[in-house]
């Protein structure tokens, strides 16, 4: 039985730390619990039942649902019977889903709630392997024989002598099994079915352990979807380390989650450290001049303590007594908007500002960013408590290779490299050459070893007048801004840099209301002189870094985000920038007239 395949592992843990508690679910108001022991029977049940189903090894069998503990459940039967779990946002189209499961020839789909059922009927006629439909969600009014509640499933997992079966299975099982196929967003064409071996994920256990402390007692909030693979693969690690994993199924929630859970180790990508960001500097703009100077004093003076920590620097009587009187009036409130302190916060998937990661480090809050993409099982650098330096996402995990390509691209090599991409091998052979995995994004090392990240190769900016700009870098610097919610550079071929601009309504709302204009709807603000100009003195006192040529010269404002339904959003919720140009060519053409 090979010690790093993952169903192994965890088992192994659920002996371990049988009477911890393993998942939390809402029920209500309240947080149910769910031990390791009740845990590995569920799996156990799960298990059995696939096998009375008729599951074979490397059969792909397919999850389409929130977060629940049933999920990850799911996900670990799948494991320990050989088979191969392939996630889908439970925000995919019909459409979407139905291209994945026909690309794996799926034979059973799990869902969660009634519209994931539904979704799942109306692509049964064209997709011919898909043998059963089963809901987690026992309110679902199901349609045909191939459907089955969950409880109606488990039912076939109750006889305890498919126990030895699932032993002879599991007992087989290899490092080199195909765990999982994960789709990736596809923000440039068709999605990829990236292929990762139980070898794969684990190696992100490899690479965490010794540098993130996580065990029992340490609560990890479950907010970004399990079909990401960042998510899945942070719970595995999780449950490996005896922590205990609170599902929540709508992230929208979060901020709200954070503070009845109060996790001390969760990951996330930038876009929650944003969010909390511009609500306590909106919530800062309604404030005393008083409030303000002492909200900034406060800010300083964490900043100041917390970095002469990290330099080991001498704190002084001084300084101590002005961090605690900072920390009580000011600093802890921040804290306790995303639920108390941490012993780390993680984030990835995409950049994020570094006065914001300064911001949460004076209040107390490490947030250690990474780098890595579904393809690499993810991570391929972090930035980790004892080894962090803001603005860059950390050094190369243990048994990575990273090498920057002539043209500034990151080729990454190592042991969490996938396999492939399912039934695409001419897609792997452009991403795969010698060896290298070719990233698409372009970066570069510091002295001391830590990887920048500045662009991706395809959204490369080339102006009309020769100008190589990285989009990435106006983004960040000015998208950070808490008026803003969404933000896309422009300027391909064209003569100068415009942008397209989803302001942060909430924040704005209360800004228009205090200057004393009446018609706060989205469409009248975005067309408001007044607040036209404000967004054009904020997009200038954030540009100070940037090169004249990487300046906006124009600007749109949206009156409506970009979203999943309009195209212009992946499932993991990166901008479409293709889509968003041509969704919008109108308003960006009449920029450059």
């Amino acid at each position: 039985m090979n010690q790093r395949h993952l169903a192994v592992t965890i088992r192994a843990s659920i002996q371990t730390y049988r009477e911890q508690p393993a998942m939390y679910y809402k029920e209500g108001a309240a947080w149910r619990e769910i031990s390791y022991e009740a845990m590995g029977k569920q799996i156990d049940k799960v298990a059995r039942a696939l096998l009375a189903s008729g599951v074979q090894p490397g059969e792909r069998i397919g999850i389409f649902a929130q977060n629940c503990p049933e999920w990850t459940m799911v996900d670990l039967g799948i494991l320990t019977v050989r088979g191969i779990g392939v996630p889908i946002y439970a925000t995919n189209t019909a459409e979407q889903t139905a291209y994945i499961v026909n690309d794996t020839q799926m034979t059973i789909l799990f869902c969660g709630d009634q519209e994931n059922y539904d979704k799942a009927q109306a692509i049964k006629a064209q997709s011919p392997s898909l043998k059963w439909i089963i809901t987690f969600d026992e309110g679902v009014q199901l349609r045909g024989a191939e459907s089955l509640h969950f409880s109606q499933f488990l039912q076939m997992g109750e006889d305890e002598g498919l126990a030895t079966a699932v032993a002879d299975r599991l007992r087989t099982a290899s490092a080199d099994d195909l765990a999982t196929i994960i789709y990736t967003s596809g923000t440039t064409g068709e999605p990829k079915g990236v292929m990762l071996t139980h070898a794969n994920l684990y190696h992100q256990f490899v690479a965490m352990d010794g540098q993130f402390q996580v065990g029992p007692g340490d609560r990890s909030l479950c907010f970004l979807p399990l079909s990401h693979v960042y998510e899945r693969a942070w719970s595995y690690f999780i449950f490996k380390t005896g922590a205990a994993n609170y599902y929540l199924a709508n992230p929208k929630e979060v901020i709200a989650a954070m503070q009845e859970v109060r996790p001390t180790v969760m990951v996330s990508v930038p876009r929650l450290y944003e969010k909390v960001y511009a609500a306590v500097y909106n919530n800062l703009e309604g404030g005393s001049a008083v409030k303000k100077k002492l909200f900034h004093w406060a800010v300083a003076v964490g900043s100041d303590y917390q970095n002469r920590r990290k330099a080991q620097r001498p704190l002084g009587l001084l300084i101590s007594l002005k961090h605690r009187l900072a920390d009580r009036l000011v600093l802890h409130k921040i804290r306790d908007v995303v639920g108390g302190p941490k012993n780390f916060f993680s984030a990835g998937g995409a950049p994020l500002a570094q006065e914001i990661e300064e911001f949460f480090f004076a209040a107390g809050l490490l947030v250690c960013e990474g780098y890595g993409l579904t393809e690499c099982s993810p991570m391929v650098t972090f930035n980790t408590p004892r080894a962090f330096k803001f603005g860059t996402v950390g050094k190369p995990i243990p048994d990575c290779r990273i090498k920057i390509a002539e043209n500034g691209e990151i080729l990454v090599q190592g042991a969490g490299v996938t396999q492939g991409y399912y039934n695409k091998p001419e897609a792997t052979a452009v991403a795969i050459v010698d060896g290298w995995f070719h990233t698409g994004d372009v970066g570069e090392f510091d002295e001391e070893g830590f990887l920048r990240i500045t662009d991706r190769i395809k959204d490369l900016i080339i102006t009309s007048g020769g100008k190589n700009i990285a989009p990435q870098r106006i983004e960040t610097a000015v998208a950070k801004d808490h008026y803003i919610e969404q933000f896309i550079a422009i300027g391909d071929r064209r003569k100068f840099i415009s942008a397209l601009i989803v302001p942060n309504f909430v924040a704005l709302q209360e800004y228009a209301r205090r200057r004393g204009i009446a018609d706060t709807l989205p469409e009248a603000l975005v067309k408001h002189p007044d607040i036209i100009a404000f967004y054009r003195a904020r997009i200038d006192s954030h540009s100070h870094g940037l090169a004249p040529y990487e300046q906006v010269k124009q600007f749109t404002l949206l009156p409506a985000p970009f979203s999943q339904e309009t195209g212009e959003l992946t499932p993991s919720q990166k901008i479409k920038r293709k889509v968003v140009l041509q969704n919008h060519a109108e308003a960006i053409d009449v920029m450059y007239k």
